[in-house]
């Protein structure tokens, strides 16, 4: 099964070219999800020792104090044959077959995270080393647990490494290797302490004793690797590492290997625990422990990568496709979007969405009621007929019918109705007005580009207003045609009785009676009156074909127009996205290839089971 652990060391390093390393987001990482053996161990406990032992190379960097300043994830692949190398993921195409450069390059590019200071940082540095002599499993080195500060670091960087190390071993997919030195008393480890907090039955953690030949004289280290002084659930493991003096003559490293198992089958103490020490075995049994892991959490990671390939494609969808490259692209997007805009008006307008029901509102509502607030008959008061019928006389009393003073009193009536047929153009409008700021907030298209959505938005309520102020000039010149042309008619089919003051041989003298002046308001009134159903019925129709039926026609025709005579820099600005929609969508659209990728990989290793 060791294609278990190569397949989550590409998916690891597939993580890390895309971004995805764990950190805070809205969506599950990967990286979480897989399982990871981190080491934790205290300074000076013997784990960079440990590791290169595993890994069979100097590559660590050495030196007093706090050495590690990193996280260093570490992928061993190995080779069946072929000269070893490393890369690391900072400098992807570039291999380093002399592993004292390597430790070179972690110095330099933790300087370049820190500067050249003592300080820490959780920015993890990425390393592969491909060799015949590793077996494929995933470490991660963590800073050495401490307890004081030294001259140059901040009084919280002992809490600051500390939470680091429990950010890693908190997952419950790591693997825990805590590494403590045998010449020390294990109650005060560090390692142990840490483990115990995250891991309080130690179901995943591997306890590695390291220093075992540097015990005092007459003291040994058999309770401890025989589970009898601290139990965990997997056997302790014991190492012996080089000393500085092998360290300083650059003892080979295979040798070394060989000089440890020659200490544990030679030991009296620990010849009978000799088949189950080394830092070779410890490789061996963290590689076939990590397949085991690997092979349980198979379900759960096909499970995840599911879920988070449908969230991620949801979630760009809702961002929108990216922005074309060429003008005519470019300009197919503009059309593609203002047709989705003004289908959402149009929808609005046809019920499909809520709002065009205002529009009948104020036809069935406002416009009545204003028409009704106009009050004719005061303004056909006695007082104010007997006054234009009398002032229409001129300085000769009519012979037959006041018909000056009729006309005068129609006039000034149905001229009043401007009022209403004004306030039902402009609150049509007010309702346009309305439903075009809802169907742009409703295009999610517009959200990407808000140049594009000022200027279709000021493009519709300019077009808007053209409509409105033609929309004003067709339905006052209903009212002003009501009032240059009267319908006869109406006049003609008017009794005239003598008791109603209609007789043409009336006496002159009382032809301003009151009963006379009542039944000319009467008249002019239900004259009026006729009108103002007649326009409550026009208005609307002229309403409507001016505004409403234009918007639908021809909302955004001006800019369609001037759209075609732009250049392909100018439509460019139209489609200035929001740089940070843009950097979700590029980042999504990484991390749906990572998750696909992975969803492809896991299943072919699933089939292949």
């Amino acid at each position: 099964m060791e294609n278990l652990i190569a397949l989550v060391n590409r998916l690891q390093r597939a993580c890390t070219a895309l971004g995805d390393h764990g950190e805070e987001s809205s969506l599950p990482t990967l990286w979480d999800a897989l399982p990871s053996i981190a080491v934790v161990g205290g300074q000076s406990s013997g784990k960079s020792s440990v590791l290169e032992s595993v890994v069979g190379k100097d590559f660590l960097p050495r030196g007093s104090g706090i050495v590690t300043r990193r996280p260093l994830v570490l992928q061993l692949h190995r080779l069946d044959e072929g000269r070893e190398y490393a890369e690391f993921g900072h400098l992807p195409r570039k291999r380093f077959t002399d592993f004292a450069a390597v430790r070179k390059e972690i110095a330099d590019e933790t300087d370049r995270e820190t500067g050249r200071s003592k300080q820490i940082s959780s920015v993890p540095i990425y390393l592969s080393i491909y060799s015949p002599n590793v077996v494929n499993l995933t470490l991660i080195d963590l800073p050495g647990l401490t307890k004081v500060a030294v001259e140059g670091q901040s009084d919280s960087i002992v809490q600051d490494i500390e939470n680091m190390v429990r950010s890693y071993i908190e997952k419950p997919n790591c693997i825990i290797l805590a590494v403590s030195p045998a010449n020390q008393d294990l109650a005060t480890s560090d390692a142990i302490k840490v483990s115990r907090e995250v891991d309080p039955k130690g179901e995943r953690t591997f306890g590695v004793l390291t220093k075992i030949d540097l015990m005092d004289k007459g003291t040994n280290a058999v309770e401890i690797l025989e589970g009898k002084a601290y139990k965990l659930q997997f056997p302790w493991i014991g190492v012996v590492n080089r000393s500085q003096a092998d360290i300083n003559k650059n003892v080979d490293m295979i040798a070394a290997r060989r000089r440890e198992r020659e200490y544990f089958s030679s030991t009296p103490e620990y010849k009978h625990l000799a088949h189950r020490m080394g830092s070779e075995h410890l490789g061996k049994v963290l590689s076939k422990h990590l397949e085991t892991v690997i092979k349980s959490r198979i379900p759960g990671l096909q499970s995840l990568i599911n879920k988070t390939i449908i969230e991620l494609e949801t979630e760009l969808s809702s961002l929108g496709k990216p922005i074309a490259t060429d003008a005519g692209g470019k300009l197919y997007m503009i059309m593609e979007i203002c047709r989705s805009f003004d289908g959402n008006f149009k929808e609005h307008l046809d019920g499909v969405r809520p709002g065009g029901d205002k529009i009948y509102y104020v036809f069935d509502n406002q416009l009545p009621a204003a028409l009704k607030r106009l009050q004719f008959d005061k303004q056909l008061s006695m007082d104010n007929v007997r006054k234009l019928i009398t002032e229409a006389d001129g300085y000769q009393p009519h012979l037959i019918a006041p018909e000056q003073g009729y006309r005068r009193l129609i006039e000034s009536s149905v001229i009043s109705i401007k009022g209403p047929a004004e306030a039902a153009v402009d609150a049509v409008h007010a309702i346009l007005k309305e439903l075009i700021h809802k169907a742009i907030s409703e295009t999610a298209e517009l959200k990407q580009y808000p140049s594009l959505r000022v200027e279709v938005s000021n493009a519709a309520i300019e077009s808007l207003e053209s409509m409105r102020d033609e929309s004003k000039r067709a339905t006052l010149q209903l009212v002003e045609m009501e009032c240059s042309y009267l319908t006869v008619d109406f006049f003609r089919k008017l009794p005239q009785d003598i008791e109603k003051g209609g007789n043409p041989t009336h006496s002159i003298f009382d032809r301003y009676n009151d009963s006379y002046l009542r039944r000319i308001g009467s008249n002019v009134l239900s004259y009026v009156n006729m009108v103002c159903t007649s326009l409550r019925n026009s208005i609307p129709k002229s309403v409507v074909h001016c505004q409403v039926r234009e918007a639908k026609r021809s909302l955004l025709d001006h800019f369609f127009a001037d759209l075609g005579k732009k250049e392909g820099k100018d439509l460019g600005t139209l489609l200035d996205e929001d740089p940070s929609i843009m950097k979700r969508r590029l980042s999504l659209a990484k991390r749906l290839e990572l998750y696909r990728s992975a969803q492809a990989e896991i299943d072919s290793v699933a089939w292949s089971k």
